[in-house]
């Protein structure tokens, strides 16, 4: 894609991907990124990066409150790089101003699955504090159910069940193309 006109506008804005755990914003996002020649941000490692801990080390010492202030600012950051794809951690929705800042910055997109296809792609996931302890599906599901308000308020929803990672980026791409004619 290189030289076109779908290129260089995505430059002077970021494609945000949302989402639930599990649900393909970082494959998603790496691929996009690839296309379009520009940068892909993952928020979950621009965190453990600013914090030199890992998210459940985060979580257990410092609790999720300090974890959601360090993804405020870590996405702040990364909307003012310009012109990338970034992967956010399925909560960074929660916060009002994180979604006015995205909204305000790029191009939101809410990646989907239904619950069931979640829990199949999270099986034996040990690097998800909000998923461990006891019951993890009922976390899950609960999680989900309230974050979809938050989830909703996206520039495009994609549903990605029996989707390929290719067939999800051709999607948004399109998208791209329509508002970048």
């Amino acid at each position: 894609m290189r030289g076109t006109g779908l290129r260089y506008a995505m430059l002077d804005r970021p494609l945000i991907l949302t989402g639930f755990m599990g649900a393909g914003k970082s494959c998603v996002g790496r691929l996009l990124a690839a296309r379009l020649a520009c940068p892909f941000i993952d928020l979950d490692a621009e965190v453990v990066a600013m914090a030199g801990r890992s998210i459940n080390e985060i979580f257990a010492k410092d609790g999720e409150a300090a974890f959601r202030a360090l993804e405020s600012t870590c996405l702040e950051h990364a909307l003012r790089r310009g012109g990338a794809v970034i992967a956010t951690g399925g909560g960074a929705v929660i916060a009002e101003a994180n979604r006015t800042l995205m909204r305000a910055s790029g191009v939101v997109v809410n990646l989907t699955a239904p619950f069931e296809r979640i829990m199949e792609r999270l099986s034996g996931a040990q690097d998800r504090p909000l998923y461990a302890g006891d019951d993890p599906a009922k976390r899950a599901k609960l999680l989900m159910e309230q974050r979809e308000q938050f989830y909703s308020d996206a520039d495009i929803r994609i549903d990605t069940d029996g989707k390929s990672v290719e067939d999800v980026a051709a999607v948004i791409l399109g998208y791209l193309r329509g508002l970048a004619a």
